[in-house]
């Protein structure tokens, strides 16, 4: 059952876009920053291919040397990425200028517990590096729990660093290097067709539920493709965007959804680990709902992996190293219309983000852009 309030909520959306135009701004090489670790080949493999592609100055590439695993200690983190990102903007007097970090494959992805797990003094490294402006300027935030993302919702406005106290930070990662660099040409060669794909979890009236059938009547009815029962959805050609409960539907019992990914199309899902890690599965591994038997786990979860999308073709994806709630996962409402309007694909997710310091990734290039929806394809 659909209830008032959700009306309320939608035609309130609707007559904001009605109403306030799209902010579509070219962003260039030199608004990045990016991220490398000095002792993974990966990283500088990565780093190279996409400085090349993107055109990213040299004093804009900014050499770490910490450890190749995954997870990192809180102090690890501060003494061997913040610290030392912090002083690659301030040398190269960037604080101010840079609006996206690019962090990648072979940096660590999570800051690990050190306190009871109530405390959740833990978090992905990205989320956790968005505050570093804030951070430079002198503003300490607490480690327990979450920051408001400030540029949340903020659909209408042009982002800056200073303006939000906070940089956008994404990560170019995927199973491998190759499968970076396929993901780093896909965002060069996107366009703005084919079909945005939202897959309920049955027609029943919950807030993720909501969110998804909003967005829905937020896009042009024609690029459409609503599933409202319970059945998952497989298959389709012409993929440039798909929004789901992945794992957490009954019905999701595949592993890959059998999409044709267009260039530059985006995925985000509502799955608390599908970001957990980028090591890649068994072929035969498989997605379930199941936590009482860790024998189909894979990195200690059974559910879905943003990178599987990634290695099927999409461009980019959200995830969450770790139980995020679903009041804090990236919002389809908001991510899909201010994508299809031009948005990039950092400002994108980062208006749809609610919270900071908290276990949200993003993944894939930050400047990749659909361009206007009434934009010439690219030859």
């Amino acid at each position: 059952m659909v209830t008032r309030d959700w009306f309320k909520g939608t035609w309130r959306a609707l007559l904001l876009l009605a109403c306030l135009p799209a902010v579509v701004l070219a962003a260039s090489g030199a608004d990045v920053l990016l991220v490398l670790n000095s002792n993974s080949e990966a990283s500088e493999q990565i780093g190279k291919y996409y400085a090349l592609k993107r055109q990213i100055p040299k004093k804009q590439i900014c050499w770490l040397t910490t450890t190749t695993t995954e997870g990192i200690s809180r102090v690890g983190f501060e003494r061997e990425i913040a610290a030392p990102i912090a002083s690659c903007l301030t040398r190269g007097k960037l604080t101010d200028q840079i609006k996206y970090i690019v962090t990648t494959l072979g940096v660590p992805l999570t800051i690990e517990r050190i306190k009871d797990p109530a405390d959740a003094d833990y978090a992905a490294v990205d989320s956790e590096l968005a505050l570093l402006y804030s951070e430079m300027k002198g503003k300490k935030h607490a480690l327990p729990g979450t920051i408001p993302n400030p540029f949340f919702g903020k659909r209408d406005d042009q982002f800056s660093a200073a303006k939000y106290g906070m940089y956008l930070v994404t990560r170019l990662a995927a199973y491998d290097v190759q499968g970076v660099k396929a993901l780093i040409d896909r965002s060069l060669a996107a366009t703005n067709r084919g079909n945005f794909v939202i897959d309920m979890r049955g027609p029943s009236d919950e807030a993720g539920n909501n969110w998804l059938r909003t967005a829905a009547i937020l896009l042009p009815k024609e690029r459409v493709v609503l599933d409202e029962n319970e059945d998952a959805i497989w298959n389709l050609p012409d993929v440039i965007g798909y929004a789901s409960w992945g794992s957490n539907d009954l019905k999701h019992n595949r592993r890959f959804p059998g999409f044709k990914w267009l260039p530059g199309a985006i995925v985000t899902e509502f799955v608390s680990t599908d970001g957990r890690t980028f090591a890649r599965p068994p072929d035969d591994w498989k997605v379930s709902r199941n936590w009482t038997l860790s024998s189909g786990f894979f990195s200690g979860s059974p559910q879905s992996m943003a990178a599987d999308y990634l290695l099927e073709g999409a461009t980019g994806a959200s995830g969450h190293t770790n139980e995020p709630y679903l009041a804090f996962t990236p919002r389809p409402d908001i991510l899909l219309p201010v994508y299809f309007s031009g948005r990039n694909l950092a400002e994108s997710y980062y208006l749809a983000i609610p919270a900071l310091s908290w276990q949200n990734i993003v993944i894939g290039d930050p400047l990749c852009t659909l361009g206007s929806p009434n934009s010439k394809p690219r030859p």
